[in-house]
């Protein structure tokens, strides 16, 4: 049955994307280059349907069989929907920043209330005994991670196969641990959607996902990574370090546009990934450079955190400190010459 499911997510995210691909050319619904972007030749967008559409799917027989209670199901329905549903019509009518954030929170808030914050387990391992502390920080991760995968998605190939890894080991890890196995299938089921996705988005892409599916893909991300954590099966910094391509380009990016006085809701393409992008002059290069961190050297800390869960603030420090160096020799958040 599990195989089915993964079978059926896989073909429905391939057939899906290669519609909207056809969709998109037939409406002229293109992202046309241009100074701020990566890409030198018009490429139909909104290909992240296809990840929407068949992660959704196999979530509701997830459910339907008993794999998934209703809480996660609701929250992962209901919450990705919407961000999907405000990403699809940005992709259509680009949208107020106000109101795709505002529906960004309003998401995160639901998740929330029907699944709770950072337990307070994991809290005390940072010495913080409210437990008001972890509903405001799952809020701030899950709106962040929503935001990061929008900023990163800049290149062919590169939020699929993020999306991709971090399930596959995401999966893993929970398997291993004993952890839910609805959120193991589901975690497995993500993964497989991006897989179906990649087929048309690996460098040189034939469709880009937009933002339905890179905002969509971070938040269910997100919402995952915090019901794994809330049974106590693998430490929430974990999570961190699977991201860690993500979450120290962007943020280093971010801090470094902010202190220059940059209005950091504004486009832009001076990520690390984008300016190795021009270096090497194409972008499946450092889409394998990306892949290669990931399971080369996130992936091993990322185990020994989930092993000795009291030394995993430490690991995350190990793991993403050179990972800093590396996004600031790149040129992290530094101006196009």
């Amino acid at each position: 049955m599990g195989l089915a499911i993964l079978a059926a997510t896989l073909c429905c995210s391939v057939a899906i994307a290669g519609f909207m691909r056809s969709f998109a050319l037939r409406r002229n619904l293109v992202d046309l280059p241009n100074a701020r972007s990566s890409h030198v030749s018009p490429t139909p967008r909104g290909g992240g349907v296809s990840i929407v559409s068949a992660f959704l799917s196999a979530t509701l027989i997830l459910f339907a069989i008993h794999l998934l209670d209703m809480k996660t199901t609701f929250a992962m329905v209901v919450g990705g929907g919407a961000i999907a549903v405000v990403g699809f019509l940005d992709d259509r009518r680009h949208l107020p920043a106000r109101l795709r954030f505002l529906v960004h929170v309003a998401a995160a808030m639901l998740v929330v209330a029907v699944l709770g914050g950072i337990s307070e387990h994991s809290l005390s391992a940072w010495g913080i005994k409210q437990s008001w502390i972890g509903f405001v920080l799952s809020l701030l991760v899950l709106v962040w991670a929503t935001n990061l995968f929008n900023f990163m998605d800049g290149i062919d190939g590169i939020a699929g196969s993020e999306s991709v890894f971090i399930g596959l080991a995401g999966a893993w890890l929970n398997w291993m641990q004993g952890g839910d196995p609805g959120l193991t299938a589901a975690m497995l089921c993500l993964s497989t959607a991006s897989c179906g996705f990649l087929v048309w988005n690996w460098p040189p892409a034939r469709i880009f996902m937009g933002d339905v599916g890179s905002g969509f893909l971070g938040f269910m991300l997100a919402t995952l990574a915090l019901a794994a954590s809330r049974q106590g099966r693998i430490p929430f910094e974990v999570w961190p370090i699977l991201g860690g391509v993500f979450v120290v380009d962007s943020s280093v990016t971010l801090i470094r546009r902010l202190i220059r006085g940059d209005r950091w809701y504004e486009p832009h393409r001076i990520h690390a990934y984008q300016h190795l992008a021009r270096r090497l002059r194409g972008h499946k290069y450092v889409t394998l450079i990306a892949i290669a961190i990931d399971a080369f050297w996130l992936m091993p800390w990322a185990c020994l955190a989930d092993a000795f869960p009291r030394s995993a603030g430490a690991c995350v420090l190990a793991s993403l400190s050179p990972l800093v160096l590396m996004a600031l020799w790149a040129g992290a958040g530094k101006p196009e010459r």
